[in-house]
Formats: structure tokens, C-alpha cells, sequence
């Protein structure tokens, strides 16, 4: 074994091509989509393929780090009940105020929390609130319950403000971690109920318009005016036999109301003849896009549909891609298991602000982590895959199980693999991936930590530039500027590979075939930090260096719930304060979001907002929410 913290003999990989890449190499066209001819075409298939599957999805893919609890922090005596969720900085010269943490610049993503500079609207419990902040010190400028908002996520543009949540009717996705979701839910699904909010005069915002979409909300991304919210439905079908011979039992529906004209409708989410099916199957749910021109509002609503389920979302500037893993008959015996899984990819066009047009599919061997997997880079995607889940259906470390990079191009309408690099972590899974310009971070683990660095510079030869060892693992890669990676992760005990607590690591990843640790800093054992499942939970505010984490550390003495800054340089990482909000009915509440506005760091938790000083987050004001 290479001796822990130092680089690794550099892995010896060429260009290599799995069987599917072949596969996908000789007969392009097999991945394409195609439209129903007609709704009795829809209703044939659907239940053709019903008829093999009993409408059951294949396993979802389970979440390395369990989704947190969803209480308010610690008690002051140190027990440690249920906790909540964290944002992020923005790109230029001296920006006044951080936006939230999203994986492309210039492509937003929704979170509990957005602000335009002067206000930050932020959902906490049953209502969003608008905080003004414009004099430095926050002040609750209104509240408005929200209708439905249960896992509730924000789209902010100008005066328009977008509510996406989930309208239960049976048992919904968790909103925020759509990678692990199951595709189909027998017998139940959900409802995703689209809210538009005036919010113009903070004091007096009000509901103008909603939709609600059958299924459940995926993920979402916004271009400039347009978003693009992407939801999976299970059909109707599946639990109602009385309904598997019309078009209805398949295909959701939506209802629009209208609070300015009470105009209402209700009608499919799309015609049969505008749904398409992949040539493979890909399950009986249906994705569907909205695409929102946040200018016009919900009334502009166009919906594009795609018989197949939605698992992982990427947006870039010009795509909206939307992967989801192969069809496997869950009881299929552990030695008749396919070798590998099999993700499937769509690329839409998102370059027209109106509509979202599919354009390409394709595929790749093995299954993704999350969005991080996913990056276009000129006109190519990026694709990082573990080819098969160290837990499959009980096997523990299958000897095939690695990972791989894979470039794909668009021909004639076939995402084609053009290059790929495979052997990464024998024996073990991705745990997070980061591509950054023509290079990919891959961190895999099953006992040590090995940080991969692919070069891609030639995509058609990708190729392992440098490898370096370490124990634990991290769950979550930032870039910090200056040829610096910053990991937040997991420590492990060597002997035992128990896990340990929270860690940050600093890589110097300058040079690509010597990478190397800076800095790690333990939080202390038991620790937790929602960046490790959700990136929306790091602040980085570059034009400072400063990193904000919400911690929860029960085992600390005192018991500590909220959020530590750190100063991230070449130097190293360095403490620079803490923030605790007041306890409420006993429980110090956790952080849920830390954001820079001016020369205030503020951050939210239940209780409300506090404002600190940016140099040391000392203590400056804090205003409350109405508890309920």
C-alpha cells in the first residue's frame, strides 16, 4: 500500500472501452427516443411492459451519508434531537452579496433561501419570510403561509418569486436529495405544487398563481429568466387496475389557478403524440419538464415529456440533462445480476427561454453518485460512473465493482462515448467527483480515501494524471481558487473503518500529477455537517476566503449546533469563529443557511436570522420568526 498522505505511484490507464461503450459505438442509433404515434400506442406499450415489471422500479441507488435529521439542533444538556439544512458565493470582482451554492456558474439551483441584496426571503416552517437586511441589520419585513411546504425550494427573479413543493398524496421524494429517490412509487407518488409569489413589497407579498403537477419534484435549474423544473411520476395505473386501458391512467396531469384572472384548468401534462419513449425501456413513470419564463410567470408554462424515470439532474448554459439508471427486475437472482449497471442519459436544449427540447440519449455503464457526475465541457459530457454498487442486493465488494470517466459526444442525436479512462477504485464506489475545466477529482472508498485527478484535456484519451491516498473520505469537493480543492467528508479509523466525525481536507491539486494535502481538520467525533449531502450547505465567500460549514457536534462539552467559518488560504485552514442562535423550548436551533450580504455574514436557522461581523462573525443583531 502507498504510505497514507503521500502520492501514489501515478495509475497506469489508458483510453479502455467497457462493453457498453462499444455497444453504443456500433449502434448509435439504438439510444434514441422516438415519439408515440398515438395515445393508443402510449396505452399499449405502458402496459405491455406492465405486464413484465408489475410496475416495481429496480433499486434506487442508496445515499452514501443518510439524509440529516430534520429537527432544530442540539439541547442544551448535549442530546441530539432532529436538525436542518445551509448556501452560498457568487463569481466576479467584489460582489455585495453571495448566491446559492450552485455546481455551473450562471445556472442557478433552488434552495430555502434566496436574496436579491436588500432581502432575504427564506421558508421556515410553514411560511416563507422576507428579512430586510438593506441597513446591515435584519429586520422581519413580512411572512406569508405558503400553501403546501413540505421540502419547499426557492427560484428568485426580480419581483417574482417561485415556490416548488410537494402536495402530498401518497409518500413523496425528500426534496434535496434527488439521486437517491425511488422512480416509482406503487400505489402512491405525489403531487408538485408550483407557487408564484409576488413579491414585490416585501410586507405584502401574495400568491398569484399555482400548478400542480402529479409526481414528485426531482430538481430544478434557471437560466436567466427561465427555469426548468423536472418531475418523476408514477402512473395512476400502477394502483388502479380500472385505469390501465385509457390514456389517463398513464399520463399526470396538471392544474393551473390563476389568483389575478381565476382562470383554472386541468388537463395532461402533455399529449400522447408530444410524449416520447426511450428504445430501451426505462421504467413506466413519466418525466416531465416545465419550463417557466419567470418574466411571464406560471400561465407560460410549456411541458415536455418523456416516457422513463428521472433520477439525477444537470444543468449547463446551452443543456438540461436528466440520467437515470436501467430497468432490473428486482428479484433477479444475485448470480444472474446483470455485471454492471447501465445509466441512462437524455440531453434536452435548453438554449430556446420558452421550451426545453430533447435532443440526444444515450448511455453509460454503471451508476451515478448525483449531479456532480455530470459536466459539459465544449459541446461533450462528462460522465463518472461506478460500474457496480459495493451493496448490490447484499453482495458486499463484488471484485468487479470500479470506476470510470466517459466523454460523450452528440451524433446525429446519440450521446456517443468518444473517450473513457476505467479502473479507478477497484473494489470501491464514488463518493464524490468534481469536474473542473478539462480536469475531473474523483475520491472513491471503501478503506483508505484515494483522490483521483483525470486529465480530459484530450477527450478522446482521457487519461489518471495523479492519485493520492488518504483515510476517510470526501463527500463533497469545492474549488477554493489558486490550484486549491477543498474536501468536506468524513474522518475513518484506519484499524476499524469506523466513522469518526466530520473532517476537512485542503489538496494543493496545481500540479495534477502530484496532488497533495495542505491541511485537515477534524470537527470532533459524532460530529455532522449537512455539506456532506447537500452542497446548497457551504458558503465560500472567495473574496475573502472564507468557508462556513453548519456544524452539529453533540460531543463536544459544551454540545454545539451552528455554524464554524474558516479561513482557506494556501497557508492552510484556520478557525476564524462560530455562531450559535439562541435555544428555543430548550434546543440550541442548527443553522440551515450562512450568506454574505455587504459586510454581514447572516444565518438562518428556525428561530430566524442573524446578522455577525464578516472578520470574526461576532455577534451583531438577531430577529426571530413566529414559532408555531
Amino acid at each position: 500500500m502507498v504510505p497514507r498522505g503521500l502520492l501514489a505511484t501515478t495509475l497506469t490507464a489508458t483510453c479502455l472501452v467497457t462493453p457498453g461503450v462499444a455497444d453504443a459505438r456500433r449502434t448509435p442509433s439504438h439510444a434514441q427516443p422516438r415519439a408515440f404515434a398515438s395515445c393508443a400506442g402510449l396505452v399499449d406499450y405502458a402496459r405491455r411492459h406492465f405486464a413484465v415489471t408489475d410496475g416495481v422500479a429496480a433499486p434506487a441507488v442508496r445515499p452514501l451519508v443518510p439524509p440529516g435529521p430534520t429537527g432544530i439542533g442540539v439541547s442544551q444538556d448535549g442530546s441530539m434531537p432532529p436538525a436542518v439544512v445551509p448556501a452560498q458565493s457568487t463569481a466576479g470582482s467584489a460582489p455585495s452579496f453571495s448566491t446559492t451554492n450552485a455546481q455551473e456558474p450562471g445556472v442557478d439551483e433552488p434552495d430555502l433561501v434566496k436574496t436579491d441584496g436588500s432581502t432575504i426571503f427564506a421558508v421556515s416552517g410553514t411560511a416563507l419570510h422576507a428579512v430586510a437586511v438593506d441597513a446591515g441589520t435584519p429586520r422581519l419585513a413580512g411572512s406569508l403561509p405558503l400553501p403546501s411546504p413540505s421540502g419547499a425550494q426557492l427560484l428568485l427573479r426580480g419581483s417574482r418569486l417561485i415556490v416548488i413543493s410537494a402536495e402530498s398524496t401518497g409518500v413523496p421524494v425528500p426534496a434535496g436529495v434527488p439521486s437517491v429517490a425511488p422512480s416509482i412509487a406503487v400505489g402512491g407518488g405525489g403531487r408538485t405544487l408550483i407557487t408564484e409569489i409576488d413579491v414585490h413589497d416585501p410586507a405584502a407579498m401574495r400568491i398569484t398563481r399555482t400548478m400542480a403537477v402529479d409526481g414528485t419534484y426531482v430538481d430544478a435549474r434557471q437560466n436567466g429568466a427561465t427555469a426548468r423544473v423536472v418531475i418523476s411520476s408514477s402512473p395512476r395505473a400502477v394502483a388502479d387496475a380500472s385505469v390501465r386501458g385509457a390514456p389517463a391512467g398513464w399520463v399526470p396531469r396538471r392544474r393551473f389557478r390563476s389568483r389575478l384572472t381565476t382562470r383554472r384548468y386541468v388537463r395532461p401534462v402533455a399529449a400522447c403524440s408530444a410524449i416520447d419513449r426511450p428504445a430501451q425501456f426505462s421504467g413506466l413513470g413519466m418525466l416531465t419538464i416545465l419550463t417557466i419564463n419567470l418574466d411571464h410567470g406560471l400561465y407560460q408554462a410549456d411541458a415536455d415529456a418523456l416516457m422513463g424515470d428521472a433520477q439525477v439532474v444537470y444543468g449547463s448554459p446551452r443543456s438540461l440533462y436528466v440520467a437515470t439508471q436501467r430497468w432490473v427486475d428486482p428479484s433477479t437472482p444475485v448470480d444472474r445480476l446483470p455485471s454492471t449497471q447501465t445509466t441512462a442519459i437524455q440531453r434536452f436544449d435548453a438554449s430556446d427561454p420558452d421550451r426545453t427540447t430533447l435532443v440526444a440519449s444515450g448511455e453509460v455503464p454503471g451508476y451515478l453518485l448525483n449531479q456532480f457526475s455530470l459536466s459539459e465541457d465544449q459541446g461533450r459530457l462528462r460522465v463518472a460512473t461506478t460500474s457496480r454498487p459495493i451493496w448490490w442486493n447484499g453482495v458486499q465488494a463484488p471484485p468487479a465493482s470500479q470506476s470510470s470517466v466517459t466523454v460523450l459526444a452528440d451524433q446525429d442525436g446519440a450521446l456517443t462515448p468518444v473517450g473513457s479512462v476505467s479502473g479507478l477504485g477497484a473494489g470501491q464506489q464514488i463518493y464524490s467527483v468534481r469536474f473542473l475545466a478539462d480536469k475531473a477529482y474523483v475520491v472513491t472508498f471503501r478503506r483508505i480515501d484515494p483522490l483521483y485527478v483525470v486529465d480530459l484535456s484530450t477527450p478522446t484519451r482521457p487519461k489518471v494524471a495523479g492519485e493520492l491516498e488518504l483515510e476517510g473520505y470526501s463527500s463533497y469537493l469545492h474549488p477554493v481558487g489558486d490550484g486549491l480543492l477543498l474536501g468536506i467528508g468524513t474522518d475513518v479509523n484506519a484499524s476499524s473503518n469506523q466513522a469518526l466525525g466530520t473532517q476537512i481536507e485542503l489538496f494543493d491539486v496545481g500540479d495534477p500529477g502530484a496532488p497533495r494535502l495542505v491541511r485537515k481538520v477534524g470537527l470532533g467525533r459524532g460530529s455532522s455537517s449537512q455539506v456532506q449531502y447537500d452542497h446548497h450547505a457551504l458558503l465560500f465567500w472567495a473574496p475573502t476566503g472564507l468557508a462556513v460549514l453548519p456544524i452539529q457536534d453533540p460531543g463536544s462539552s459544551p454540545a454545539f449546533a451552528g455554524a464554524i467559518g474558516y479561513r482557506v488560504d494556501r497557508s492552510g485552514i484556520a478557525e476564524v469563529g462560530r455562531v450559535a442562535h439562541d435555544a428555543i423550548n430548550g434546543f440550541v436551533p442548527a443553522v440551515a443557511r450562512s450568506l454574505v450580504i455587504g459586510d454581514r455574514l447572516f444565518t438562518l436557522s428556525s428561530a430566524g436570522v442573524m446578522a455577525s461581523g464578516l472578520d470574526d462573525l461576532g455577534r451583531k443583531a438577531f430577529v426571530a420568526f413566529a414559532q408555531p
